[in-house]
């Protein structure tokens, strides 16, 4: 496959398909975490795909691989911010293993 753009990457593909089920979950979770744990798990995963792009776009080895290892940061946040949703009861645990199960796939493609 040609690669013409960041959009053509399978890892950003990935980080943008986490992004918007983090939406969708988040969605449901208590008005009282609005600006809490829904806009932190929110921005952790929007963060992915845009460190991403960002460091596709600057088109230096270098700065692609500091934006990804910012990009690894963001799983790393939103690994832990889904283990406290599922402790606060906010997500059930078939959703919780299926967000973390691809958490980590990003993160194993981030690393290599």
């Amino acid at each position: 496959m040609d690669i013409r753009g960041f959009r053509d990457l399978k890892i950003w593909q990935q980080g943008k398909s986490l992004a918007l089920e983090i939406y969708a979950v988040s969605h449901n979770f208590s008005r009282d975490e609005l600006f809490a744990l829904t806009s932190q798990m929110r921005r952790a995963a929007i963060s992915i795909p845009s460190n991403i792009a960002e460091g596709y776009n600057r088109r230096y080895k270098k700065e692609y691989q500091r934006f990804l290892f910012i990009a690894l940061g963001s799983c790393a946040e939103l690994e832990t911010q889904t283990e406290i949703a599922s402790d606060l009861k906010y997500l059930d645990i078939k959703c919780k293993e299926r967000l973390l199960e691809k958490i980590d796939h990003e993160s194993r493609m981030l690393r290599s």
